[in-house]
């Protein structure tokens, strides 16, 4: 079996978890059971998973951190906003 397909099943579960919570922080605007100090370290860390995709040239690596990182760091700014 090819690693890129594990990779992309991989992507899709875990990038797809991350729509309901950022659907509802944008529908409700409420945040603050939500932890400032875990969606800082959490979406810094999907960025440097992000260069790290880049930098093996994997696609699977790079779109679903691309895709994460997009929703984490809308979290993290109604976090912020809203928090």
């Amino acid at each position: 079996m090819n690693p890129e397909i594990i990779g992309y099943i991989a992507a899709i579960l875990t990038t797809a978890a991350y729509v309901p919570q950022t659907l509802k922080v944008l529908r409700h605007k409420h945040t603050q059971s939500l932890s400032l100090g875990m969606y800082s370290m959490i979406t810094t860390g999907i960025a440097l998973w992000f260069v790290y995709g880049v930098m093996l040239e994997s696609p699977s690596l790079m779109l679903a951190n691309g895709i994460t990182f997009v929703l984490a760091f809308i979290i993290l700014v109604m976090k912020l906003r809203h928090g």
